[in-house]
Order: structure tokens, then sequence, then C-alpha cells
């Protein structure tokens, strides 16, 4: 069998409105497109999860890079543009800056069995510290010891996280060995964490607010 490879995607749109007219509809068919693409063999998982207007996408693409719109077009005369360069898109591309596994295939990447809970949660930074966020976790990327959940990954756009994760957590590191301890952990603690974040209402004291997903699938 091919092992293709899997391309780990994340966006961030924003709806014209709150809640505009045709929005259920809207999402209903797309989460039908990505059932589809699913048993096509075209993606392995696709969750949107929102927030506020805010709509926070995460999918697995398999074999080839895929856009959005090729399977959330419905939703697109419903969402603002964004500016990206010299052109606008309904979908903003959020950076992948935080993970715990690099997958090395499709036969690799494949769950044993489906998840019970595909969750998506965002936090807000301080604009002040927000580099400084990123430079951290990407040395625990970089280093590759630290063990967490090897499907998750936490993207950033603009002063903006979006983290997807599995429950229950499958841990990994990216070096896929457990016998040595993370130093770079250690000097993120060491700069207080909590700092780094602007609460959220209704996250009950916690850096991340959990969201409920308008659908989540996957194999």
């Amino acid at each position: 069998m091919e092992n293709r490879p899997v391309f780990r995607c994340h966006y961030r749109a924003r709806l014209t409105q709150e809640s505009p007219e045709g929005l259920s509809a809207a999402v209903a068919a797309c989460k039908e497109s990505a059932r589809r693409m699913i048993g096509e063999g075209k993606l392995m998982t696709a969750a949107l999860y929102p927030y506020g207007r805010q709509l926070f996408l995460y999918y697995e693409a398999l074999g080839e890079v895929i856009r959005p719109e090729a399977f959330m077009a419905p939703l697109t005369p419903l969402l603002d543009l964004w500016p990206q360069k010299e052109e606008t898109f309904p979908w903003a591309l959020m950076h992948n800056i935080y993970w715990h596994n690099v997958p090395q295939g499709e036969q690799d990447w494949r769950r044993p069995q489906p998840p019970e809970k595909r969750r998506g949660r965002i936090a807000y930074l301080k604009p002040e510290t927000m580099f400084r966020y990123v430079y951290h976790h990407f040395a625990i990327v970089e280093e590759g010891l630290l063990e967490g959940d090897r499907y998750q990954s936490i993207a950033l756009h603009e002063d903006v996280l979006f983290s997807y994760f599995e429950e229950p957590k499958t841990m990994s590191n990216i070096r896929r060995d457990p016998t040595q301890p993370s130093r770079a952990i250690e000097d993120w603690i060491a700069v207080d964490p909590e700092s780094h974040f602007i609460p959220l209402p209704g996250s009950n004291g916690q850096n991340f607010l959990l969201l409920d997903p308008l659908f989540a699938l996957g194999e």
C-alpha cells in the first residue's frame, strides 16, 4: 500500500455577521462534503469549531495539500475575506508552531481506533508576550523531547492560538524517545506561562477555552 504523506492544516475564518441566514445549512453541507472526502481517502480528519463570529478548521489531507474551499465552499458566501499579500481569501492560514509528533506517512498516522473526542480550543495572547510564547514553544519542538498527545497541534494567526487534540491522548514525542527529560519545558515554565495569555470568558481560569464542534469527523 502506498504510504502517502499527511498534511496537517489549520485555518481561521470569520462570519460576515453573527449567525447569518443559511449558516446551519452551509455547515451541514460542508460536513457532508468532508465526510465524502474522508470516504474517498482524500482526508483523514476534519473538524470545525466556532467562537463568536470566528471559525477554526483543522484537517489532515492525504497525498497532497488541499485548500479549505475544496470541501468548505458552501460557507464561502457567509465569510469575510482576509487580506494575504496581494490577494484575499475566505480562510486565513494559521501557522503551526507546536506539536508532539510528525506524521511519517499515512500508515504511521492512522489511528488504531477512532478517538472518543476530537477537541478544539483557543487562546488569546498578549501582544507584548506573543513572540516569547512562540520562541519557547518552537524551542520545545526543536528539542523534540517533551511528551504529549501525538495528534495535538497549536497554530497561530495574528494573536490567536488554535489547538487541536484528541482524547484519550496517545502519548509520544517528536524524537519518539521517552527516556530523556526536556530542558526546553523547564525554560518555558521559568518565564511564567500564565502571564502570556488574555483570559477568555467561560475559560474558568484556564489559558485555553474549549470549543464545541460544529462537526468533528475522522476515520
